[in-house]
């Protein structure tokens, strides 16, 4: 099962909101959804992620 709490834990010690991964991050609103229900992204996407964010897959995903 996918997990995305550690996503949501980078976004709060990095100050960043989800407004924020929309506008400046390329992050579509249908993608922000899907993270929010734990739901299937692709790995461009967690690239995207990674980059607006500074950090590594590990800080926004963990398979359970």
């Amino acid at each position: 099962m996918v997990d995305y709490s550690p996503l949501w834990k980078t976004m709060t010690e990095k100050h960043i909101s989800q407004y924020y991964l929309i506008k400046h991050g390329d992050i579509d609103t249908k993608t922000m959804y899907n993270l929010r229900k734990n739901g299937n992204i692709t790995i461009l996407t967690l690239e995207k992620l990674c980059r607006a964010l500074d950090c590594s897959p590990n800080d926004i995903v963990r398979f359970t």
